[in-house]
């Protein structure tokens, strides 16, 4: 039976062809609602399963009204909970949700059609969802990151769940700005101890980005600033590491110019130190 998937990338997450699906329901009506499988063969629903589920691919697709057509597609459930039409009307209430900005209802809804369905086609879309209402809840940097460890978190799932379906490449796209938004955070905590003279706890921190989010923006400035805080310390010799490092990955980078800057002050000069943590780090992931 022909299902209705969703899109691929950010707000604009659509059900492929809804227009099409509906017009495929309604000429196909008489005949799906032949195979309805109830618990109870005498009972009878207050409402035929295709025609609440008719009703809210109406009011999403003709009216945008997401909100209205989700109470439908949750209807279908609950009037008809062990048709065909209900595992349908599952996914599209978690889309229905998801465009309407009901994270938490989306992610529920998304949630139970994987674990009720999870060799279904749609699958791929129903977890996707999940990662994109965690995603579209992560708060700016100032604030606590927990959106952004579930979003990547249920996003990482796609990957490893469903390697080759056509979510996985969207999911991807945000897990690297989910990780951008992590390794943020620490920088911001990071400039917060350095510029309270808390050193240790400044280089713990920029640390966790060179390990931890090392294929980020932010890794430059965190090189910098280890080269910053180690020769507050007085430690030249990992200073110099850093600096170097940084020159080496990122030559053309304002920040390397300002590490080599403070060395230069300082006396010293870009000088790597292969036992270094911060070479060990880099050569890694094969970027010293």
């Amino acid at each position: 039976m022909t299902t209705c998937s969703g899109g691929s990338s950010g707000s604009g997450l659509k059900p492929r062809a809804l227009a099409g699906c509906l017009a495929l329901v309604l000429a196909s009506g008489p005949l799906i609602g032949c195979s309805l499988f109830n618990k109870d063969s005498d009972y009878i629903p207050d409402t035929p399963a295709d025609k609440l589920y008719n009703e809210g691919l109406f009011l999403a697709n003709d009216k945008d009204d997401y909100k209205q057509a989700a109470k439908k597609f949750d209807e279908v459930d609950r009037e008809n909970p062990y048709s065909d039409w209900a595992r349908k009307a599952l996914l599209m209430s978690a889309f229905s949700y998801y465009k309407a900005g009901q994270y938490e209802d989306c992610i529920t809804a998304a949630k139970r059609y994987v674990t009720l369905h999870p060799s279904s086609p749609d699958a791929p879309y129903a977890q996707y969802l999940i990662g994109s209402s965690y995603y579209d809840e992560v708060l700016d940097i100032s604030r606590d990151q927990a959106r952004t460890r579930q979003a990547l978190n249920a996003l990482q799932e796609v990957i490893n769940k469903y390697p080759d379906s056509e979510y996985a490449l969207a999911a991807k796209k945000k897990i690297e700005m989910a990780r951008d938004q992590l390794a943020g955070k620490e920088m911001e905590v990071g400039r917060f101890y350095l510029q309270k003279h808390d050193y240790l706890g400044a280089i713990n921190r920029f640390k966790v980005v060179v390990t931890q989010y090392q294929t980020t923006r932010e890794v430059e400035e965190a090189l910098e600033r280890l080269t910053e805080a180690y020769l507050a310390l007085g430690i030249t010799d990992e200073a110099q590491t850093a600096a170097a490092v940084l020159g080496h990955n990122f030559p053309d980078s304002p920040w390397y110019k300002d590490a080599y800057s403070l060395l230069t002050n300082a006396g010293g000069k870009p000088n790597e130190n292969k036992g270094s943590w911060i070479s060990r780090a880099f050569k890694k992931l094969g970027m010293g």
